[in-house]
């Protein structure tokens, strides 16, 4: 296994490195920097576009633009805003917004495992019935329904109509404790997340519900389920303890995907929600064309969707000890 780790940790450095150039180069073709961030200056001067440009190192090849920026990020320098909080390091953007998209996103996905594994296995244990048919509705509703429409339906139903929860935002806009829910920060932001985690958490067990009864059906037909169930072992250990265990294997896997795509969903459920996360930090920095947060933002969403790759192909050899590391 650790054998097995280290080549696949060594296989992503190159992959790393082609998905960053591509980006890197996908950035220049988009135009000139310096007159993409001066466009809305009419009065500044040639001479103080070549200034920018040279404090910048946007004055050299750019494959020498390139490697400068290799040699910053590997020193943890992911070089500083065009646009956004008058230049700030885009390390210490990235710092103050991932927090609350990951909070979000995680909290999101543990529930939505939580809440549609056992449901996939009920509804594949009762299958055709009213209940499988109520679930498999249900879910096949989650998938087509876009997660901005689910996010406009439930502010509209649960904070313009009920008055439950606030529209939107990470936690009220208002310094005196006594605004806050109950008077607690922490509760606060929990009360905040409860509209946006729902949705979301819906979004996403609606097709590991789909994932996991489809795979149980199948696993459950396998000639080793037929066995176990006539050697008489309960029907309890037979499910959980056998077919559950091979039939995890694609819901590992989309899991999987969608750890390592949740910054690249993001913007779309932080815009509904004007939730202060990295998903709008970056629709923020495309609109206004900052070309080194766009960079910086990538660079985290690649590490992580690499990560969970390897996390996900090393789990498999731990669910199914078929799976060789070849």
């Amino acid at each position: 296994m650790s054998r097995y780790i280290i080549r696949r940790l060594l296989y992503l450095i190159p992959l790393f490195l082609g998905i960053l150039i591509i980006v890197f180069a996908a950035t220049r073709i988009a135009g000139d920097p310096v007159r993409l961030m001066t466009a809305l200056n009419p009065h500044i001067s040639e001479q103080s576009r070549i200034n920018l440009a040279h404090y910048y190192g946007l004055d050299q090849p750019i494959y020498t633009q390139f490697f400068m920026y290799l040699s910053q990020m590997m020193a943890g320098d992911l070089g500083n805003s065009y646009a956004i909080r008058g230049g700030i390091e885009v390390t210490t953007l990235i710092g103050d917004y991932i927090g609350p998209t990951m909070q979000l996103q995680i909290l999101a996905m543990s529930l939505a495992l939580a809440i549609a594994i056992p449901v996939g296995i009920i509804s594949a244990k009762k299958r055709y019935s009213k209940l499988d048919m109520t679930v498999t509705t249900t879910s096949l509703l989650g998938t087509c329904i876009p997660v901005f429409y689910m996010g406009i339906i439930a502010i509209i139903v649960f904070s313009y109509i009920l008055g439950w929860f606030p529209p939107g935002s990470y936690i009220t806009q208002i310094s005196d404790t006594r605004n806050y829910f109950l008077g607690n920060p922490t509760l606060d932001i929990l009360w905040h997340m409860a509209v946006p985690t729902g949705v979301l958490t819906f979004a996403i067990l609606a097709p590991i519900v789909l994932l996991v009864r489809s795979s149980m059906l199948e696993v459950l037909k396998q000639d080793y389920i037929l066995a176990a169930r006539a050697s008489g072992l309960s029907e309890r250990v037979v499910i959980y303890k056998h077919a559950l265990r091979n039939a995890l294997i694609p819901v590992v896997t989309y899991a999987g995907i969608y750890f390592g795509g949740m910054l690249a969903g993001a913007p779309i459920t932080e815009t509904v929600f004007n939730w202060p996360g990295l998903g709008r930090l970056f629709v923020q920095a495309t609109t206004k064309l900052d070309f080194p947060v766009i960079m910086g933002i990538t660079v985290v969403i690649t590490i992580m969707t690499l990560i969970a790759n390897l996390i996900t192909d090393i789990t498999y050899g731990y669910i199914d000890p078929r799976i060789r590391m070849e």
